[in-house]
């Protein structure tokens, strides 16, 4: 590991093969918590290589546990985090509106670190179980359209940086991988990403392989679709820039989609949305993004998407997955 630090404290790169080993390793308790921090805040200030984060990709997948449910066209719904917005929990609200439009959802979430409240921890508030167990997972994609994969009882590699993440509270390198290392391998994936950079390394990588895949990034910052301006789009065939007028509404402030001081009005935020009751805005922020979902899966326009998902949501279908899923729970 010192070898490594030095190389990369004086800007040299590392290979695909340097990094994947480098996460085996801290997976195997190689490497002290000073060493491991270290390795994370080195790439808070410089830029990660295409190569090195395939490598660090590739590792979480080989050391995951995974969950075979290939029977399913499903998507997984995730933004990287890290963009320092604090909005509502916007993808999960996402995932559920999707699942009651009738796509099947696998929500690969965690823990928020830099944020206020995480996917998981909302979820977790609301009475979603956590579960690793292939039965109860297939049986909630079956029943409610949606299964939530809590990342930590997946990636048990990680239980060495979870502490270090958490002390450090801010994005690191696990945040542009976390949409990345879902167990489930859907065939589809939503992703919303915190800078054009990783919205570029994200389409090169996924652009090798057999993914179906739209990556987003709002111009002002947000990584999803903000409605607060343009949002830049990226699939395999094709880059586009989307703003609110594509669907039918119009710009919203960054005031409008906030999250809330804690993890108990985050949920108080999501529950209002899933029950009808949002304000325009946060309705069709949501939306939107459950739209994107929808027309990813579909091959449909987002403006189609948009319209379907505003239905799933606004006549309780959405509501009903999250009540399935939180009986099941039980």
């Amino acid at each position: 590991m010192k070898a490594l630090l030095n190389r990369l404290i004086n800007h040299e790169t590392i290979s695909k093969e340097e990094a994947r080993n480098v996460l085996v390793n801290i997976s195997k308790g190689a490497y002290n918590q000073s060493q491991i921090a270290s390795f994370l805040t080195v790439y808070m200030m410089r830029t990660i290589t295409v190569e090195e984060l395939e490598g660090f990709r590739d590792a979480l997948l080989e050391l995951c546990i995974p969950l075979d449910v290939s029977d399913y066209n499903t998507i997984d719904l995730c933004g990287t985090g890290g963009d320092g917005k604090n909005t509502f929990n916007i993808s999960t609200l996402a995932s559920f509106v999707a699942a009651g439009a009738g796509i099947h959802v696998t929500k690969h979430g965690n823990y928020g670190v830099s944020s206020i409240s995480g996917s998981s921890n909302v979820m977790e508030y609301l009475g979603v179980k956590f579960s690793n167990e292939s039965d109860f997972l297939r049986r909630s994609l079956e029943e409610a359209g949606i299964c939530v994969l809590h990342a930590p009882l997946f990636h048990p590699a990680m239980k060495n940086v979870a502490p270090i993440r958490r002390e450090l509270g801010v994005k690191t390198f696990f945040n542009m991988l976390g949409p990345m290392v879902n167990p489930a391998f859907p065939k589809n994936q939503l992703v919303g990403v915190f800078s054009l950079e990783l919205a570029r390394l994200y389409g090169y990588l996924y652009q090798k392989s057999d993914k179906n895949f739209t990556i987003l990034h709002a111009l002002d910052g947000y990584d999803e679709i903000s409605l607060t301006g343009k949002t830049k789009m990226i699939s395999r065939n094709s880059e586009d820039m989307y703003s609110p007028e594509d669907f039918g509404v119009t710009t919203i402030s960054q005031e409008d989609i906030f999250g809330g001081d804690s993890i108990q009005q985050s949920a108080e935020i999501f529950m209002n949305v899933i029950s009808g009751n949002g304000t325009d805005a946060q309705n069709n922020v949501v939306s939107a993004n459950a739209g994107m979902a929808i027309a990813t899966v579909k091959g449909w326009a987002p403006k189609e998407g948009f319209e379907l998902a505003k239905e799933s949501l606004l006549s309780g279908k959405a509501k009903d997955t999250l009540e399935k899923l939180i009986e099941l729970s039980k």
